[in-house]
Parts: C-alpha cells; structure tokens; sequence
C-alpha cells in the first residue's frame, strides 16, 4: 500500500454571511477570492492552502471564553505590532473581547461571525 500525498486545500469557517467574512479576511491578509458562490467564497492564491467560509443556516458562533460552547480552532496571525494590528483588525469590522488572557504577549480578537483568532508577536 503506498502513501499517498495529502495536502491542505483550506482552513474554512462556518458562517452567516460568507461573502461579509471573506470581505473581513481578505481585507486583513490581503488575499484575493478564488471562487465565489451564494453559500461558498475562498480566499488564497494560486497553488496554497486558502481560507473557505460556508453559509450555515443557524450558525451559532463560539462564546470567547465560556467552556460551555468554546472556540474549536482559530487562526493565529503573526504580527510585528500588537497595538497596530489590533487598531487595524477593529476597523475592519473585528470585536475585542473583555477577556485577554496575556495582552502583553497576544491579543484574542473577534471576527464579524464570532469566531476567535490571534495577533501574536510570537514567530515573527
């Protein structure tokens, strides 16, 4: 039995509105539509993994940092300014929550469908 390759063709995300999470994402990483439909977009470049939002009707986003219904992964974005990054990431429509367990080292952000991510100067 051989192995066969397997790679990574997106990290996606579901959503209420993928074209509004896509506008969010693509803005922030500077990354253009692949493919676009009413219930699918995909950001990325030609030949890497890319972001994918999926419409789901009754989405219901993870509550930041209740375990009752917690994120269940998140992006990590590399960053060389916390302060700036986050200034940046709120004016594109993003949340900050209250809760900030090392501000310091990262900053935990909300994107416009609820999910968590980071801004972290770590392995930049």
């Amino acid at each position: 039995m051989s192995n066969p390759e397997i790679r990574l063709l997106s990290f996606d995300f579901d959503c209420p509105d993928p074209g509004e999470l896509a506008r969010f994402y693509g803005e922030a990483l500077n990354l253009p539509v692949l493919y676009r439909s009413d219930d699918f977009v995909l950001l990325g470049r030609e030949g890497a993994p890319g972001l994918g939002f999926v419409r789901q009707a009754g989405f219901r986003p993870p509550a930041w940092p209740d375990p009752a219904h917690p994120k269940q992964a998140h992006l990590e974005l590399g960053v060389d300014d916390l302060d700036a990054a986050q200034e940046r990431m709120l004016a594109l429509g993003a949340v900050l929550p209250s809760f900030q367990p090392r501000p310091d080292a990262w900053r935990v952000l909300l994107d416009p469908a609820g999910h968590p991510f980071c801004l972290s100067t770590h392995g930049v």
